[in-house]
């Protein structure tokens, strides 16, 4: 996550920054910046019951980015959306 998305992430959720980290993200391995955590399955823990991004308007540069930018090897698999495009 870029420097300023958990504040606004924690700004549209209406928790404090630091219950949003707490909840919702671990340091990444070289420990430069926090990632969001998975999910039950490696689903994106903000990921609504609906299958709807419960952040979206203030979604993280990386996963507005996905799957123009960037992809795993593994992104057909856990994404639909790609499923469907292939």
């Amino acid at each position: 996550m870029t420097e300023h998305e958990p504040s606004a992430i924690a700004a549209f959720l209406n928790i404090t920054e630091g219950a949003f980290t707490d909840e919702f993200t671990t340091l990444s391995a070289d420990r430069r910046a926090l990632v969001l955590n998975e999910g039950e399955g490696g689903v994106c823990i903000l990921l609504g019951a609906d299958n709807l991004c419960r952040i979206n308007p203030v979604k993280p540069r990386q996963c507005r980015e996905f799957p123009f930018s960037w992809q795993n090897e593994d992104s057909a698999t856990v994404c639909s959306a790609l499923r469907a495009l292939g």
